[in-house]
């Protein structure tokens, strides 16, 4: 809908309404009376009953129904009603073919109960529907808040494991360092850039994921056998980023090492929207990091995802002989 049409749906509904009751009268009753009350009395004392319905659903109800001034609001009520009562027979005394019966009498003093009684209803659904928007507006807030400072903890930690890398080599002196250079340049845009929206598409993540793992192979060379299997089907498909580095970013450091044979296996396939991410690497448990920010990445992805794909994610993480997986089943936008 249309922020022209918003603004204007509720105050036309409210219009139509009136105009529907205002008519009824002429429709039901034409040029007849009703009890001895004329088709005008009905049209007249609709429209001041209309005009009490906004006063009390505007300025009545919101400012003297609370703790200590309800007793004010009922006598206030009471006080309309019992007005509204004596000003329509003061009136209608006006013409004297008029004559007060139990049942016109009875019309005259409840015809605006109807009125009031809407327009507490009409008060506690606005009331209603406004505490669900605002109450909609905090978590979404609540929301972005959390997730960015999960994303802040992402890039430090992250920085902090490829300057480590860096230095490795420069201390090497090692030719791999300018084109490690080049392809953390890569990585650094994409963080800085890409990062910064809410989605991106699923190819520029899987695209720094080969990044990443190039930018690794550089360092370990041989001695880590990688396998990197990308197969993907819905390029457009949305996805938060930097969502899945994390994952070989642990495996990365954990699987490499002191340990016989090392390897990281890495498969990813997209396809009719789901995301199926699975990494595995062999670790030795006695030499498993035990500093203090070791899992920060894990765990900030499990916050992430919980936030972000609650009921549309599975994350399976297995840990036996010595062999570490991770499979992540994803629903994307």
């Amino acid at each position: 809908m249309s922020l022209f049409r918003l603004k204007y749906f509720t105050p036309g509904i409210h219009f139509l309404i009136w105009i529907v009751l205002l008519g009824i009268p002429t429709l039901i009753f034409g040029n007849r009376t009703f009890l001895g009350l004329q088709r005008n009395f009905f049209f007249i004392t609709n429209i001041c009953h209309i005009g009490l319905f906004y006063l009390n659903a505007l300025f009545l109800y919101p400012r003297l129904l609370t703790k200590k001034r309800w007793p004010l609001y009922i006598l206030t009520l009471a006080a309309i009603v019992a007005f509204s009562y004596y000003a329509k027979l003061y009136l209608l005394k006006l013409n004297p073919a008029f004559h007060l019966t139990t049942e016109n009498n009875q019309v005259i003093f409840f015809a605006i109960i109807p009125f009031i009684i809407a327009s507490i209803i009409f008060r506690l659904v606005s009331n209603r529907i406004r505490f669900e928007k605002l109450e909609k507006e905090s978590k979404a807030e609540q929301l972005a808040s959390e997730l960015k400072f999960l994303r802040l903890q992402v890039s430090p930690h992250f920085l902090f494991n490829m300057m480590t890398n860096m230095v490795s080599l420069g201390r090497q002196k090692s030719d791999l360092l300018e084109p490690s250079l080049i392809r953390l340049s890569e990585l650094l845009r994409y963080m800085l850039y890409d990062s910064a929206e809410e989605t991106i598409p699923i190819s520029k993540e899987t695209e720094q994921l080969e990044n990443y793992v190039s930018l690794q192979q550089l360092r370990f060379g041989e001695d880590v056998k990688v396998e990197l299997e990308i197969q993907n089907n819905c390029p457009d498909s949305l996805i938060e980023p930097m969502l899945l580095v994390p994952f070989i970013e642990n495996a990365f450091k954990h699987g490499v090492g002191m340990i016989k044979d090392p390897y990281i296996k890495i498969q990813l396939l997209v396809k009719d929207q789901v995301l199926n991410f699975k990494v595995t690497n062999s670790y030795n448990a006695a030499n498993l990091s035990k500093d203090k920010n070791s899992g920060i990445g894990l765990m900030n992805v499990k916050n992430r995802l919980e936030l972000l794909y609650s009921q549309k994610y599975k994350l399976d993480i297995a840990d036996a002989n010595q062999i570490f997986s991770v499979h992540l089943n994803l629903v994307l936008s």
